[in-house]
This record gives structure tokens, sequence and C-alpha cells, in this order.
């Protein structure tokens, strides 16, 4: 029974109605995506932040300008085509990661390809020793932020405790989504610089802190409706999401209060939203709390996940062929998007 109602889901999302006994229904759509923009820096330097060390501040300062054009023009591309062909419109709400400052956000969405779709921008500046912070741009009339906070992560060298790891925080917006309160959370958890086993242990208390904010949700109310988003620098099956954060592959296995990823058995598959030494792996994630599971149709529920990456987000040629076309290559701007593709999922509700 249940494989029949996802298939008669999908025909009335691909024809925008469906006829149950002679009485027709139709769904709205809304995509909920994660993008990391590969350092989306400006072209001043800031002297309260380490950003000398940006692709964009080792160009030349002659190149800079346009090079910064042509970056936003492509990340604006990108994010208004996801989603797109099923919902007919850019994202609801997007995370990004990789963003130097709230003024990028602000220059990314005043670009052609996202004007009309009118972005608001949640903000805050991180302590990242890079420069990068995380924020989460969302549709004005379709979503509307009721509270937000940024979480710090508080980390500090195993061989030397006087020394802290300063690391990207994470952002909690919870809002109203055609009035359905939803809470996003937007990660990017520390990287693997040192190898995976010597920084695992960041990434642990990452998906710790996460499962705080969590925690602290659903204690509030058990049926909250969370969805976890970010580039986790882990795949679906390492010791931070399967463990500490207790994300499942299989909807069947859930129970109230625990968290659905459906990025797992995409990874099994082999699909991934990166590529290193001709292995693909997927660190970008979507990870939902289970109230997202429910048949209720009068409220937003999970219709399916993806990795949004055409054909034009692949780089054509030479020795990384095929993998994610990043901006920045060999001290320069290769033309391209970013290192990572985008992950999203389909929320639907009857109308």
């Amino acid at each position: 029974m249940k494989k029949l109602s996802y298939s008669l889901l999908a025909i009335c999302i691909l024809f925008g109605q469906l006829t149950f006994s002679q009485e027709k229904k139709t769904y709205k759509v809304n995509t909920i995506a994660f993008y990391n923009l590969e350092n989306l820096f400006d072209t001043v330097n800031d002297p309260d932040k380490y950003d000398e060390a940006s692709p964009m501040m080792e160009m030349a300062e002659g190149l800079r300008a346009d090079v910064y054009k042509k970056k936003l023009k492509n990340m604006a591309r990108v994010i208004s085509e996801i989603g797109k062909k099923v919902s007919k419109q850019p994202p609801a709400v997007i995370g990004v990661c990789e963003v130097e400052n709230r003024k990028v956000l602000e220059d990314l969405v005043n670009e052609p390809a996202l004007l009309d779709a009118d972005y608001g921008i949640v903000h805050f500046d991180s302590p990242d020793e890079r420069g990068i912070d995380v924020g989460l741009l969302y549709r004005k009339n379709l979503f509307r932020p009721i509270h937000i906070s940024s979480h710090e992560l508080v980390l500090y060298d195993k061989n030397d405790p006087d020394d802290r790891d300063y690391t990207r925080d994470q952002l909690l917006v919870s809002g109203l989504l055609d009035g359905e309160e939803i809470h996003f959370i937007v990660n990017h958890w520390p990287s693997r610089s040192g190898g995976e086993a010597a920084s695992r242990s960041k990434r642990e208390k990452a998906a710790a802190l996460n499962k705080k904010i969590i925690d602290s949700l659903q204690a509030n109310d058990p049926y909250a409706k969370i969805i976890t988003m970010g580039d986790l620098n882990d795949g679906p099956y390492n010791s931070s999401v399967k463990d500490v954060l207790g994300a499942k592959a299989e909807k069947d296995d859930l129970k109230l209060k625990e968290l659905y990823n459906p990025m797992e058995n995409m990874q099994k598959k082999g699909i991934g939203t990166i590529a290193y030494r001709d292995s693909w792996d997927l660190f970008d994630q979507m990870i939902l709390s289970e109230p997202f599971l429910k048949d209720d149709y009068s409220s937003y529920r999970f219709y399916k996940a993806g990795v949004f990456n055409p054909n034009y987000l692949a780089n054509p040629r030479g020795r990384y062929k095929g993998y994610p076309y990043r901006s920045f290559s060999g001290g320069g701007f290769s033309g391209g998007y970013s290192d990572h593709f985008p992950v999203y999922v389909l929320l639907v509700k009857e109308m």
C-alpha cells in the first residue's frame, strides 16, 4: 500500500494534480537544499579575518573584481536550479557554507538569477581560522524565521589543551514554512586535515553539539520537524553520523525522536558529492527527524532526496574529468562552480 501511495504521489508531482475517487487534489512542493560555495570571498582584505590565504586574495588584485562577479553568477545559477524540475521554483530554503561574510551573501541574492526569488539572509560571523562561515537563505514569501541562534563548537588541540582550534559555529533557524514550524540546522564540521583518524574526534564533537541542539528542540516538542544539513566532512557511515548523531538509513527502523538519513543508501549506490583520488564520497547531507515521514497530507512531509549534479557542474576535461567542477584550481580561477555538488530534499503537502 505504501508503494502505491508513493507512486500516486509521484504522478501528482509530475502533473500537478492527483485524482482519488473523482476528487482532484493538488500538492505543494518545496525544495530545501544545502550547498558548499567553495571559498565565496569578496575582493577586500579584511584585517579582522585571516582571508589572506583565500584563493581570491592569492590572485592579482586587478583580476579579483572580474573573478568575483563570475563566481557570484555561477553560484546563483546553481542555486536557482536546485530541485526546479519538480518544484518549478528555486529552493524555499538553502543552507550554505564557505562564505566569508554577510556581504557576499547580499551580493549573491542580488544576482539576476536569484533576484526574483527575494531571498532573506541569516548569518553570524564565526571564529573559524580560515575566516569562513555558514548561512541560510530563505524565500521571504515562503518562510518566516521566528528564532535564530548560533552555537559555538569549542575544540582544543589534543596535544595542547590550551591551544584552541577555532572552527565554524552551527546555525539554528526555526521558522514557519507556509505557516508550519520547521527547524533548520546548518553545519560545516571540522575538516580531515591531518588525516581522517587524527581528526575524527573533532567531527564527533561537532555531531555531539548537533545532537544537543536537536535534543533541546525535541524536549520542547517531541514531534518537532527538524532538518540538519551541511558539509559534515564525514560520510553517512562514519561514527559521527551513525553513532553520535544516531542517523538511520531505513525509514521502517525509525522511532519518535530519531533521525532519518536518506543519503546513506545513496552513498551505498556510489552516489557522491565530492571526489578524491578517483573515489566518491557523500559528505554533504540532509538528515530529517521522524515526523517528516508520517503520512500526514495536511502538513509537509519528506518525498525524496537527491544530489544536484547536472553535466555543467562536472569538470569537462583533464585528469579530474567528471569530478565536481571547482572554482579555484592551480592558484587561479578555473571558471567552475564548487568542489562539492549540492544536495536537497523535496517536501510535499496537500493544498
